[in-house]
């Protein structure tokens, strides 16, 4: 009989140490936020299929600070505020709760509420000082209540009290708020020891993680950076060996004192590897760790290759894990399959259910099919689909759950998979091939660019390696110090400094950064250098950028920020500078998921889209490097010069006036032809466009250079970025 396809999910669960050493208090909400709607009822959601297996990772930071807030222990600015009358705010908290209150994805988790919806309307069309004028007092009651009340899981809607409130919709009280803290505090108790259950009953394996998410190599030797670019500038060497087997060894403490037993397996923080900390993780008893297909790619020199509709080509590399010797004894490892753990991540939340359904049991289908003649009974495949498991299901109905439900009544009733934790695999399974040469990298890029080698960046990594060598100097330590320093060296203080990532919320981690090593020096009896009273970087966030990540923006012509948050930016005429000359078009933002390639234009104060000159706009596209048809521009007085005279593969063009869209592909002779298309487009306060990656006939990994252009009556009007081409990849 042959092997099912084994599937190995990874649920990855993480949040820094957001407890200010200084004073105690929790400078931000979304351990206790993430309690109430994430952690519990994944595990619920998977349990209900209790023959189909699943590995979850569970950070040591995150795990204590559950237990705090479950104690009571935990409290934050936003509970603060929650637990006290709307009719004492203060002008300072009732600022904060018109700004911060709306702190959750508006498609999933307000608009479905009339009560909540109406407030965020108000204070997007209206404005903060509208609102902090003219809402009543209830209408504070009410959002300290809905802020809170959003975030707890559907699975926990059924409660009686929480159904009256559902119900009631509005004109809530501090009698309601205090209530729902109870309801918080206890699903939040049951987090940890449902955890063990059901470990203990076998249905899912349990991994930790070093202990506050640290970048190990990093800590190791920082000049590890340079093996995947090799010219990055770095800051001063930070070189403490010791301390990674520092957070191993707190990580290993943490997990038996919850969970009991001893973690066979490592989430090893931002799936970052490197040779060096292998035989420090295999000391400490670890038997088996999960990195990126990118890290296999640059492992082996051979990349992950795949065809047209994102499928592993070299399935036999990558559905495989690997073994390494170290001097303390044999690693295995295994990689996960990036873009089908990205499609759960990114892709499908905007899809309907069953859609996101069908196409991942296809792609594991085909996976199969390939399995059956390409395997041995004792070298089966195992496919590892590894991803958070908390910050994706915001974006999809029902936080996920109807999601998860269909997938895994589907895959467990499907006798062609099988879902296992990786330690069952690797048992009936050993490794049967050595990666003779682990890159060092993580599951960015196969780099570390994202935590080290921009100037802020690299000046907090000064600032830590400067406490670091205080502590060493010190004869004796205090615990605060070392608490101080574990909870500095995370990754997530690096990933929100300088280039590459940017939210609201910024200055936070810039400051929870600063109280730490504030921490550090007061724990040795020493008085803090005084730049750590000043932030790390200036908060100004002005200017170009590229995309920051994935989007899935609902196609409506509004212009949604949330939608659009993670979206590149050109900013265009008197978005620039003042003295630009003018231009109908303000800003252009775009973005990729796995499906589709994006777009927003905003358009200048006062212009009308399809008149004032411009009756249309233009997408065109090529792809450098790869062969194919291209054609010349489709419009009449083109100039002749770069980049209008290029040649492009693909265009799509919009009629503004009338609102419809088609799409052109270059054919012989430099001649267009018309297709079919299912691209979306809306113009209402701007324009958005959705265009199919599955009407394109390209490759993941290639890159894109797309012109826009402006046209009336078929006439060439100008084009856009005027720098030349917007350049990105495609996912």
């Amino acid at each position: 009989m042959p092997h099912p396809l084994y599937i190995a999910f990874i649920w990855h669960q993480h949040q820094p140490l957001y407890k200010s050493p200084l004073t105690g208090e929790y400078r931000l909400p979304w351990v206790r936020l993430h309690g109430t709607k994430d952690y519990l009822d994944l595990l619920l959601h998977l349990t209900r299929y209790p023959q189909f297996h699943h590995t979850i990772n569970l950070v040591p930071s995150l795990l204590v600070q559950i237990e705090d807030y479950a104690q009571g222990r935990g409290h934050d600015p936003y509970l603060q505020v929650s637990l006290q009358p709307a009719a004492a705010l203060g002008e300072w908290e009732r600022n904060f709760v018109v700004t911060s209150f709306f702190d959750a994805h508006h498609r999933t988790m307000i608009d479905p509420y009339p009560g909540y919806r109406r407030l965020y309307e108000q204070q997007q069309s209206q404005g903060r000082a509208w609102c902090l004028e003219h809402w009543s007092v209830q209408d504070f009651d009410d959002l300290l209540m809905w802020h809170n009340l959003t975030w707890l899981d559907p699975l926990f809607h059924d409660r009686p009290q929480v159904q009256a409130w559902w119900e009631q919709g509005g004109n809530f009280t501090l009698a309601d708020r205090q209530a729902l803290w109870q309801i918080q505090r206890e699903i939040l108790g049951q987090i940890i020891p449902e955890h063990r259950r059901w470990r203990e009953a076998g249905v899912i394996e349990l991994t930790t993680s070093p202990y506050s998410h640290p970048i190990l190599p990093l800590l190791w030797d920082s000049q590890v950076a340079r093996v995947a670019v090799p010219n990055l500038p770095l800051p001063t060497r930070f070189q403490w060996p010791q301390d990674v087997t520092w957070q191993l060894q707190k990580a290993w403490d943490n997990y038996q004192q919850y969970f009991g037993g001893s973690p066979q397996g490592l989430w090893p923080s931002e799936q970052s590897v490197s040779p060096q900390i292998l035989d420090p993780i295999a000391h400490q008893g670890f038997q088996w760790l999960c990195s990126d297909e990118g890290v296999l790619a640059a492992s082996i020199k051979q990349g992950i290759g795949r065809d047209s509709q994102g499928q592993v080509v070299n399935a036999d590399v990558l559905y495989r894990p690997y073994k390494i010797p170290t001097k303390s004894g044999e690693l295995a490892l295994v990689f996960r399959d990036h873009r089908l753990s990205d499609l759960i991540g990114f892709s499908y939340s905007h899809l309907p259910v069953g859609t996101a359904v069908a196409d991942l049991v296809t792609r594991l289908g085909q996976i199969y099919d390939r399995a059956q003649t390409e395997t041995t009974p004792d070298d089966p495949w195992l496919v590892t689909i590894a991803l958070d498991g908390e910050n994706c299901w915001e974006y999809y109905p029902g936080d996920g759950g109807p999601f998860l439900d269909q997938l895994l009544q589907t895959l467990s009733q499907d006798e062609r998979f099988r879902g296992v934790t990786v330690s069952e695999f690797l048992a009936e399974f050993p490794p049967q091939v050595t990666l003779d040469d682990l890159h060092s990298g993580s599951w960015i890029e196969a780099n570390f660019t994202t935590w080290i080698g921009d100037p802020v960046k690299n000046r907090a990594w000064d600032w830590l390696g400067r406490a670091r060598a205080a502590v060493a100097q010190a004869e004796n330590p205090s615990p605060l110090a070392w608490e101080a320093l574990l909870a500095a060296e995370g990754s997530d203080w690096f990933w929100w400094f300088g280039a590459g990532h940017s939210s609201r919320l910024d200055p936070v981690f810039d400051q929870l950064f600063r109280e730490h090593l504030q921490a550090i020096y007061q724990g040795l009896g020493q008085t803090p250098p005084p730049e750590l009273s000043y932030p790390l970087e200036p908060q100004d966030f002005q200017g170009d950028y590229p995309p920051e990540g994935l989007i899935q923006p609902v196609i409506d012509g509004r212009g949604d920020e949330q939608d659009w948050f993670r979206a590149g930016l050109v900013q265009v005429g008197a978005a620039r500078a003042t003295m630009h000359q003018s231009h109908p078009v303000q800003a252009i933002r775009y973005g990729t998921d796995h499906l589709h390639f994006y777009l927003r234009v905003d358009f200048s104060q006062g212009v009308i889209p399809g008149k004032d000159g411009f009756s249309s706009l233009h997408l065109l596209w090529f792809y450098p490097g790869q062969s194919g048809k291209t054609s010349p521009m489709p419009l009449v007085d083109v100039p002749d010069v770069a980049p209008c005279n290029y040649r492009f593969r693909h265009h799509l063009g919009i009629h503004l006036r009338e609102r419809f869209c088609w799409l052109m592909t270059a054919g012989e002779e430099g001649k267009w032809n018309a297709q079919p298309t299912h691209s979306q487009i809306a113009l209402d306060t701007c324009l958005e466009v959705a265009v199919p990656w599955a009407e394109l006939p390209v490759a993941p990994s290639w890159s894109v250079s797309l012109l826009l252009v402006l046209g009336q009556t078929g006439q060439f009007r100008g084009y856009l970025p005027e720098q030349g081409l917007l350049n990105f990849p495609i996912p």
